[in-house]
């Protein structure tokens, strides 16, 4: 069941009736991500009752994956709140998120989302996003000091084994924080020029600075499709990289985002998927936040993806 809560002149959200915090945690959550969401800006509101701290909050909730914000607090009588805690078996000292019941959606009903003006309804202040600190700006392709010679990484999709991954790491140099904290490969990026992709003039790989967001092996080969069709950058053959090449990203340093990658790169990407299978079964996927290669099933939660191309 939906309704619609006008919480000011220009904004109007619609109520979740069957949303709760534990059915919005495995839905939401990057651990617990459902495949029935439409897409990962898809979000949800619906009320619930705070009880972390000394008395027990009603509130109203935005959730969405890797978004969490409380847009309002219902100042509801504090007898009707814990007289629902009560009904559900909690005791209103118990701490945690509980739901609503129906009693208590009777009330909001006619005193919160049908009531004009309402006064129980006391809106928060909205968290306004900064902009991502990208670092210092690259130099650009006709100004790079680079004078040595392009290193050719494998990039066709293939299966792999746990014991290839580790021969790979380290012939190639690359850092992984448990099969080669000594790597160190070196890349030379420069700016592209169009805000979109850097260029690794050490590899000759052209790389999206953000990426595709979270979904599973299925939905990401249909995104990637759709992305070249449109032709971003102005360029149609972006492809998944293979584990030589999302490595080949990996800094033995995190940097202030908390990612080992330079700071050209969007920290929104923390882990994505390589083109390479595991074997026997499974996809390989390299976790910029945890500095490692780790495999995973690759249906749910999936992975995010940064697309390369050859330049």
């Amino acid at each position: 069941m939906l309704s619609q809560l006008k919480l000011n002149k220009t904004t109007v959200v619609t109520i979740d009736w069957d949303m709760t915090p534990d059915l919005a945690f495995c839905t939401f959550s990057a651990k617990g991500l459902r495949e029935e969401l439409i897409n990962t800006t898809e979000r949800s509101c619906y009320f619930f009752i705070d009880n972390w701290g000394d008395e027990p909050k009603l509130c109203l909730m935005e959730r969405g994956v890797r978004y969490v914000h409380i847009l309002a607090e219902i100042t509801a009588p504090k007898e009707i709140v814990h007289a629902c805690l009560i009904r559900q078996g909690t005791k209103p000292s118990t701490r945690g998120n509980s739901p609503i019941d129906d009693t208590l959606k009777e009330w909001l009903l006619a005193e919160v989302v049908e009531r004009e003006d309402s006064p129980y309804l006391l809106l928060t202040i909205a968290p306004q996003p900064e902009a991502e600190d990208m670092g210092e700006p690259l130099p650009s392709a006709e100004s790079s000091s680079f004078t040595g010679e392009k290193i050719i990484l494998p990039s066709e999709p293939r299966a792999v084994t746990e014991e290839q991954v580790e021969s790979l790491i380290r012939d190639g140099n690359f850092y992984d924080v448990r099969l080669n904290p000594q790597g160190n490969f070196a890349n030379a990026l420069t700016d592209s020029g169009d805000e979109l992709t850097v260029l690794d003039q050490g590899t000759g790989l052209l790389w999206q600075r953000a990426g595709i967001d979270l979904c599973s092996i299925r939905t990401m080969k249909t995104r990637i499709e759709e992305l070249n069709s449109a032709g971003f950058a102005g360029f149609h053959d972006w492809r998944m990289p293979s584990p030589e090449e999302a490595m080949s990203l990996m800094e033995p340093t995190a940097n202030a985002k908390g990612m080992h990658l330079h700071p050209c790169f969007s920290k929104e990407q923390p882990f994505i998927f390589t083109n390479a299978r595991r074997t026997p079964t499974g996809y390989w996927f390299v976790d910029y936040a945890q500095g490692r290669i780790y495999w995973s099933s690759g249906t749910v939660p999936g992975g995010f993806c940064r697309l390369c191309r050859a330049q």
